[in-house]
């Protein structure tokens, strides 16, 4: 049998190989907004086995290294995972903000950082509280990883003082407050918390 490479390309351009066995890695979930359900498909419809590894998604794994419980009893009953892009490219993907925004739940934005001034305005819009607590973390889990928390209202104004880059995620909700980092603690409004 002949083995193919995904190499990160998306399906249809599928590096042929003359291996028989192939890997690619993916960082956290390769199923949570990284298109490994699409080159899964592709691969299968090929004839091709397909295995996953499962991985950590970068929401799990990310708030829970900065100690924010994706959900908590009496503080938040669920968390809804989103895109900030649409598949089209187009620039406001973020048609559900009128039904995310439940003040008990938790919102995990993935690639939301060019979006995010928009998003923020349909939740406050649709009831979102716009002190809300918020973070914005770039590069979650690794030396370089930055910080921002905040209101809701002042997040995507933080994030552009802090010049934050991609990759971040977001996270919207109550339990950001739980986090030993939440400034609130600190008597501040935001903060920009650095790994060294």
């Amino acid at each position: 049998m002949r083995g193919f490479c995904m190499l990160g390309r998306l399906p249809g351009t599928i590096a042929e190989l003359s291996w028989s066995k192939c890997c690619e890695a993916k960082g956290g979930d390769p199923l949570v907004f990284g298109r490994g359900g699409e080159e899964m498909d592709f691969l299968q419809q090929q004839g091709i086995e397909v295995k996953v590894i499962p991985g950590i998604t970068a929401a799990s794994g990310i708030a829970a290294e900065l100690g924010i419980p994706l959900t908590h009893r009496g503080v938040a009953t669920s968390v809804r995972f989103l895109t900030g892009h649409s598949r089209k490219g187009g620039t406001d993907p973020l048609f559900v903000a009128e039904n995310a925004a439940d003040p008990d739940s938790t919102l995990v934005v993935y690639m939301g950082l060019s979006t995010l001034p928009s998003l923020a305005s349909k939740l406050m819009f649709h009831g979102l509280p716009e002190d809300t607590p918020a973070a914005a973390i770039e590069r979650g889990t690794t030396p370089q990883q930055r910080i921002v928390f905040a209101a809701l209202k002042d997040l995507g104004d933080e994030i552009a003082s802090h010049q934050l880059v991609s990759p971040t995620l977001i996270i919207i909700g109550k339990v950001v407050a739980l986090s030993p980092l939440w400034p609130r603690a600190m008597n501040k409004t935001s903060t920009l918390v650095e790994s060294r």
